[in-house]
């Protein structure tokens, strides 16, 4: 199959999907897992209910192999989200809060009956902006690995200084991409795993990648023992590399992710727990925002006939959360230091930004993706 074909394809794999009407999945994730451990649904639509019990903010994800399917992120303690699914018939796995408790199972069985009729989109009209999204994505992955490169160079060479200067521009590719790059469930959590998703903390042995690197350079103010970790680093890159090469973007993904992106900002990048040792968080926050607009401006001609009220309200709300953004932003492109946002500071950025995470959740309904 030719690569220009190869997002039709996927969109046209869509009108087969089944859409079962039948009572939401409950499953419960607490500290230890997930309450039922296994589970076994129909193919086609399904809509799972899931609560954290644990003590702290999950993301629920659905995995084939290393592929992440579908995901729910930023689910509150004590706190109930709904995720819907289309599933072809197979063996999956569900990930159960702390990386280092085991995963569940989910079995998905063929549909006794015929299939029922769905609203898939038209592939005709979609083809255009996934093609064209997969050449940004392919642009920000080369220029990922190329800072990435240079960041690590200086890592393992001992140079802290210019280590912690090239960090954020390091970051910025992966971010912009994060609803394509994520998708790679474990190059994901090699890469961008936080201390919060072990139980040791900082202390388990999995906590490697990006936020490893920074705590040696800012916490610790040592370059010592990061070789291992920069080699690594650089390895998955590369990988992460030659797997979007091989992609083709799955269209719920690309539409989703608009919202994915600012959603994670306003759930809980606004705390400052991503980059808690550099305090760069706002140079995140500013990559997730041209991913996100990226992804908008791709779909603009396909929304703005039906809906030019969303187009025009949507681009106001980018225009303040760009122009909130920019009040921090230096001559040489570098944010202030999070640490230096008061607490009205960062609730005035909370604001529009939920306000545009709302918006741009209801993407994927208005292309007939849900």
């Amino acid at each position: 199959m030719t690569p220009r074909l190869a997002p039709l394809a996927a969109l046209l794999a869509l009108t087969g999907s089944a859409l079962a009407a039948s009572d939401p999945v409950a499953v419960t994730v607490t500290d230890k897992g997930c309450e039922p451990a296994s589970l076994t649904v129909p193919a086609g639509r399904s809509v799972f209910r899931i609560r954290n019990q644990s003590r702290r903010v999950l993301e629920w994800e659905i995995l084939q192999g290393t592929m992440i399917v579908e995901e729910r992120e930023n689910i509150i303690p004590g706190f109930v989200q709904s995720l819907t699914a289309t599933l072809q018939p197979g063996a999956y796995e569900m990930t159960c809060g702390l990386l280092s408790n085991p995963k569940g199972t989910l079995t998905v069985l063929a549909a006794a009956g015929p299939a029922a009729a769905g609203g898939p989109p038209d592939p005709m009209a979609l083809v255009g902006p996934l093609a064209a999204y997969k050449h940004y994505v392919s642009g920000q992955v080369d220029l990922f690995v190329e800072r990435t490169r240079a960041f690590t160079a200086a890592v393992k060479a001992g140079q802290i200084a210019e280590a912690k200067a090239l960090f954020a521009a390091a970051r910025q590719p992966y971010e912009r991409i994060e609803p394509v790059a994520s998708l790679f469930n474990d190059l994901d959590k090699s890469m961008d795993v936080r201390a919060d998703d072990f139980e040791l903390k900082e202390a388990d042995p999995g906590f490697i990648g990006f936020h490893r690197i920074e705590k040696g350079l800012w916490a610790d103010a040592s370059t010592e023992g990061l070789g291992p970790h920069a080699d690594k680093l650089m390895a998955d890159a590369e990988e992460l590399k030659r797997r979007i090469a091989e992609l083709t973007i799955p269209p719920s993904k690309m539409v989703g992710g608009a919202a994915a992106l600012i959603e994670e900002v306003a759930a809980t990048k606004i705390s400052g727990e991503e980059d808690r040792y550099s305090r760069t968080d706002l140079s995140d926050f500013h990559a997730n925002v041209e991913g996100s607009r990226k992804i908008f401006d791709l779909l603009r001609p396909l929304v703005e006939k039906q809906d030019p009220e969303f187009i025009a309200r949507t681009d106001k709300n980018f225009a303040r959360v760009d122009a909130l953004l920019m009040k921090y932003r230096a001559e040489d492109g570098s944010f202030a230091p999070y640490d230096k946002l008061s607490d009205r500071d960062r609730q005035a950025l909370k604001g529009p930004i939920t306000v545009l995470a709302e918006d741009l959740s209801t993407l994927r309904g208005k292309l007939g993706l849900d």
